[in-house]
């Protein structure tokens, strides 16, 4: 495989994100970064109190000392809690909403733009792996899901009821990249879901590996791993194989060179495992997937995310991923309506990979 492309075109694509202040004030007995080191995050919410038209990011620096009394807080225990409606403001081009953090490996240093090698990671065998903050990472997490939305429109479409709790997000490139290589589509190698249908009394936790091609690609779609209980699409009760609502898991995506260790556990479960070769199209359980990209996401700059990512999409169109969850946009009513998911940390910590 030639990969000289990289060298010419990725130092092109390197932009800034320019965040708008979002001000909010909060004893420090509310803020998640008292509790937590959130030195290399930033964070999306579910609003737009700037009325700018954007949803509200909170940048590195604000983080320090911000908290939302609705939607990002610590809790009576000091657990950091994520909130996000089924009907907020949201990032463009989605329709889902999200109280959550996204990795910024640059810390304060913003003279580095957001999609800069420097503030990404990559795997081992990417070509410029040594322009990046980090070769792989690894993001631990231990948490409880308190509540998932509870009414959708089509309740038998995959995303309804659910929430994603962790995630790699690739970085999406320039269309001259995309072009040239294959790479930069913006896909996701990982997403950890929990997912609780409203007549069951305990929900399933599971991972999506997200084919690396372009959005028109039909073959771009999640391939989904069972943890506990059971995956995405499946309307069978998971009884007591399935983790409660405010029951503690823990994850930990450890990427180390080219391969993606995955570790999950359960005072009440047992231990699972995976890994998988990110640059290739092997998947997780060892078999060649021809309609996988051929090398994964070799060419890809990565970063982790976690949070509440809410999958009750309100849009009501075709397409697998519109639930057409309910919603007025009124947190209040919103919330006595259980039209909301809401996660709660006791432990996120990120840093650099572990050799298994």
């Amino acid at each position: 495989m030639k990969m000289k492309w990289l060298n010419s075109t990725l130092t092109s694509t390197l932009g800034a994100l320019v965040l708008l202040p979002v001000v909010a004030t909060a004893a420090d007995s509310n803020v998640p970064a008292t509790k937590f080191d959130l030195s290399q995050w930033k964070l999306t919410l579910p609003m737009d109190a700037n009325s700018d038209g954007k949803v509200d990011e909170i940048d590195v620096k604000q983080i320090k000392k911000y908290s939302h009394n609705d939607f990002f807080y610590l809790n009576e225990k000091g657990h950091m809690v994520f909130v996000a409606p089924n009907v907020a403001t949201t990032t463009s081009g989605s329709t889902n909403t999200r109280s959550e953090l996204r990795q910024m490996l640059r810390g304060t240093k913003t003279k580095i733009g957001t999609h800069d090698p420097r503030n990404n990671f990559a795997i081992k065998t990417h070509p410029l792996s040594r322009k990046f903050a980090m070769v792989g990472g690894k993001l631990e997490a231990t948490l409880y899901v308190d509540h998932v939305a509870t009414r959708a429109k089509y309740g038998n479409k995959p995303p309804a009821y659910s929430v994603v709790v962790g995630q790699i997000h690739a970085d999406k490139g320039s269309d001259e990249l995309k072009k040239k290589t294959g790479f930069g589509w913006g896909n996701e190698p990982i997403k950890i879901y929990y997912k609780k249908w409203p007549n069951h009394a305990k929900g399933s936790v599971f991972w999506n590996y997200e084919r690396n091609l372009a959005k028109d690609n039909p073959n771009r779609i999640d391939i989904a791993y069972p943890i506990w209980g059971n995956t995405w699409e499946n309307p069978e009760d998971p009884g007591n194989k399935g983790v409660a609502l405010g029951e503690e898991f823990s994850y930990v995506i450890n990427v180390h060179e080219d391969i993606m260790y995955l570790t999950f556990s359960s005072p009440n479960h047992e231990t699972v495992k995976y890994e998988i070769n990110l640059a290739n199209n092997v998947d997780a359980y060892g078999k060649v997937d021809p309609k996988d990209h051929p090398y994964g996401y070799l060419g890809d700059a990565m970063y982790f995310k976690a949070g509440a990512y809410n999958q009750c999409s309100s849009a009501d169109q075709a397409g697998s991923w519109y639930a057409a969850c309910p919603g007025t946009g009124d947190w209040e009513k919103d919330k006595a309506a259980g039209d909301y998911t809401s996660v709660t940390f006791t432990r996120l910590t990120v840093g650099k990979s572990v050799k298994p």
